[in-house]
C-alpha cells in the first residue's frame, strides 16, 4: 500500500476510572485474549501497510511489553516494519505529547524520512475491522486534502458528546465538525482513522508547532475545515470505542453475539495478537457454563453466565458469576458471588465474597488483598 500508519495510543481517559490506573486504553483486554490496539494493527497489517509507527506515552508499560515483537502482526521485514515512538527529551524540547497534533510534530522526521505518498493515521481504542485501502481509493477520488473515516450512531446506541460529530454535505463533503459537542447535530461521529498526503501532513503540523496549536481535531480538523478540502468516508460495519466503563464492558459483551464474533474471528481477514502458551481451559465436575466466553489457562468449578472470562481465572467451589468481565489472572475463592462487575486483572477475591453492580450501573472491583509480594 502506498501509505504508512501511525497509531495514536498514548493518551489517557478518565472515564474509564481504575481500568486505566495502570495501563493504556489501546492496552486494554478484550474478549478473553486480545488488546484493543490488536484490532487496528491486524487494520493495517491486513491492508499492507508495512510500515507502522506506534506512539506511546500514558502507562506505556503494559502496551510496550505486548509490542515487544513485532512478528505477531507480520510486521517483521526487512523493508518497513513497527515501530513504538515515546515522548523524547531533546535540546530544543523536554515535554511529553501535548496532544496529539504535537505527538505527530515530535516525531516528524519519521513522516520525513518516509516515502510513500500518504499516511494513514488511526486511534488504538477502536474495535473495528477495515480495509484502509478502500478510504485510500475514495481519498484520490474525491481529490480530499484529509479523509475522515466516519459512521451513523443509532439512536440510544451510544453517547454523541463522546465524539466528534460531523456534518457532510451531499457529495460527503464535510461542513461541520464539532468535538464532543453537549448537542450533536447529526448522528455522524469520527471514528478517529483519517487519510492525508504525506507532505501536506508535514506542513500542517509545522504550522500548528509554529502557533503552539498541538491538538490535531480542534487545531487541523476543525480550524482548516473552510479551508482544506475534509470529506467523510462512512463504515458501515462494526465499531466500537471502548473509551468508557460502559462501553468497554458493552462492546466485550457484544461478541457473546455469534454473528459478531463470526464476522471478527471466522470471516477474512483475521485478527491478529501476541500469542501466549497456555493450556486449554478445565471445567472441574461442578461447572456449568452458559453463554460465556472462557479463554485458555482458566480453571472453573462454580457457574459462569452471560459472561466473560479472560486467561488464567480460577474461580472456586459454588462461585457463581453473573453477566460479569474477569480479566486476567483472577483467583475467585469458594461461595463467592458476582453479578453486573468488571473484576481487575490479578485481583484475589477471597471465599464467600460478594461483589454486585448494576445493568445499567457496571461496578468495577479492585481488590487491594495482593498474591503476589516483592
Amino acid at each position: 500500500m502506498r501509505a504508512i500508519g501511525i497509531i495514536l495510543a498514548g493518551g489517557n481517559n478518565s472515564r474509564m476510572g481504575d481500568l486505566s490506573a495502570k495501563r493504556a486504553v489501546a492496552a486494554m483486554p478484550i474478549v478473553g485474549s486480545y488488546r484493543a490496539i490488536d484490532f487496528t494493527l491486524s487494520n493495517m497489517t491486513n491492508s499492507h501497510i508495512q510500515k507502522v509507527a506506534v506512539f506511546t506515552q500514558y502507562n506505556s508499560r503494559s502496551l510496550n511489553e505486548h509490542l515487544n515483537s513485532s512478528k505477531w502482526w507480520d510486521f517483521g521485514r526487512k523493508q518497513g516494519g513497527l515501530y513504538v515512538f515515546t515522548p523524547t527529551i531533546t535540546a530544543t524540547n523536554n515535554f511529553w505529547y501535548k496532544g496529539t497534533a504535537d505527538a505527530l510534530y515530535q516525531n516528524i522526521n519519521f513522516l520525513k524520512a518516509a516515502h510513500e505518498p500518504y499516511v494513514v493515521i488511526a486511534s488504538g481504542d477502536g474495535i473495528y475491522k477495515m480495509d484502509y485501502n478502500k478510504v485510500l481509493e475514495d481519498h484520490i477520488a474525491t481529490g480530499a486534502d484529509i479523509t475522515v473515516v466516519c459512521k451513523d450512531i443509532k439512536p440510544g446506541e451510544d453517547d454523541l458528546s463522546r465524539f466528534g460529530v460531523v456534518k457532510v454535505d451531499d457529495d460527503n463533503r464535510i461542513i461541520g465538525f464539532d468535538e464532543k459537542p453537549l448537542i450533536a447535530e447529526t448522528n455522524t461521529v469520527s471514528i478517529g482513522v483519517y487519510v492525508v498526503r504525506r507532505r501536506q501532513l508535514i506542513e500542517l503540523l509545522e504550522a500548528c508547532a509554529a502557533e503552539g496549536r498541538t491538538d490535531f481535531v480542534n487545531d487541523i480538523l476543525i480550524r482548516y475545515k473552510g479551508v482544506k478540502k475534509l470529506y467523510a468516508y462512512k463504515m458501515d460495519s462494526y465499531w466500537r470505542n471502548i473509551g468508557t466503563v460502559e462501553s468497554y464492558f458493552n462492546t466485550n459483551k457484544d461478541f457473546l453475539n455469534k454473528e459478531i464474533r463470526d464476522y471478527f474471528f471466522r470471516e477474512h481477514p483475521d485478527v491478529y495478537s501476541k500469542v501466549e502458551d497456555l493450556p486449554p481451559a478445565k471445567y472441574n465436575g461442578e461447572a456449568v457454563v452458559n453463554n460465556s466466553l472462557v479463554a485458555s489457562g482458566c480453571i472453573i468449578n462454580g457457574t459462569v453466565e452471560d459472561s466473560i472470562l479472560f486467561k488464567k481465572v480460577y474461580v472456586g467451589n459454588n462461585c457463581v458469576i453473573k453477566n460479569s468481565i474477569i480479566l486476567n489472572d483472577v483467583h475467585i475463592g469458594d461461595n463467592s458471588y458476582i453479578e453486573n462487575c468488571i473484576i481487575e486483572s490479578r485481583d484475589t477475591l477471597r471465599a464467600n465474597t460478594v461483589r454486585t453492580g448494576e445493568p445499567n450501573q457496571i461496578k468495577v472491583v479492585v481488590e487491594k488483598n495482593f498474591r503476589y509480594s516483592l
